[in-house]
């Protein structure tokens, strides 16, 4: 049985332009390709899939904006970064969509973003007992100073929560709470939410975080998480009941 190219658009009742897509992933795949690696030309991927110009583009598109192919101009296409950007912007959007429930979909953001600290409160807790970083007790002195005026600390805020996850075997976890954290902070100031009036309860929330992390304490460690997420979501609760009053 002569066996298909890798190249070539599998038969599905689709467009073509759908075929096309699935043959491109299929390539990326069969031929171990990494992101940043090169691709084939449009001319190349026409020819060996058989298919017209107009359908490699559209595929292209739809795997552009995937974050699966990256179009460097003048350069050429390359395996893209496959990065959480698609979904980021995707729950963004979801969070805008529906007037009346934008603010339940900011609280299920932050719902999800304690479930996933508080899930992985044990392999945090194990790749942090006995480490110190100075860098993150820097960063965290920074939020506590910044909240003592009443000011909000985001820059610091996305360094604390990338660097506690560093050390973390577990890359999903870490590129999920990242992708998370990016979602609440674009969505909440654009629904007017205002930074919580207990933000200095946030900034030492962070540091007991870490400490009990150092100190291998995972219960602790839980505690602390809780009480980081308690300003924010009294916060959205607040916002929502001062937006239906």
């Amino acid at each position: 049985m002569k066996t298909a190219s890798p190249m070539t658009p599998k038969q599905r009742p689709a467009s073509q332009a759908s075929s096309t897509m699935t043959a491109i992933k299929d390539y990326i795949i069969h031929a171990n390709l990494q992101p940043g690696d090169p691709l084939p030309t449009e001319s190349q991927f026409c020819e060996g899939m058989g298919v017209s110009r107009s359908s490699v583009r559209e595929a292209i598109r739809t795997l552009s904006a995937l974050d699966i192919v990256e179009v460097r101009h003048g350069h050429g296409m390359f395996v893209g970064k496959v990065s959480m950007h698609p979904m980021v912007e995707s729950l963004v959007f979801r969070g805008m969509l529906n007037p009346g429930a934008d603010y339940q979909s900011l609280m299920e953001i932050v719902e999800v973003r304690q479930a996933l600290d508080l899930a992985f409160a044990g392999p945090v807790v194990d790749a942090w007992r006995g480490r110190y970083s100075q860098d993150l007790h820097d960063a965290i002195d920074k939020m506590e100073k910044l909240a003592e005026v009443g000011k909000p600390f985001p820059e610091h805020d996305r360094f604390f929560h990338s660097t506690l996850l560093e050390p973390v075997d577990n890359q999903l976890f870490r590129q999920l709470t990242e992708a998370f954290w990016d979602v609440h902070t674009l969505t909440a100031p654009r629904l007017g939410v205002p930074a919580p009036v207990d933000i200095q309860d946030t900034a030492r929330a962070h540091r007991d975080m870490v400490l009990a992390a150092e100190k291998g304490d995972v219960d602790a460690y839980r505690k602390a998480v809780y009480e980081h997420y308690a300003p924010l979501i009294k916060n959205v609760s607040g916002a929502h009941r001062e937006a239906v009053s």
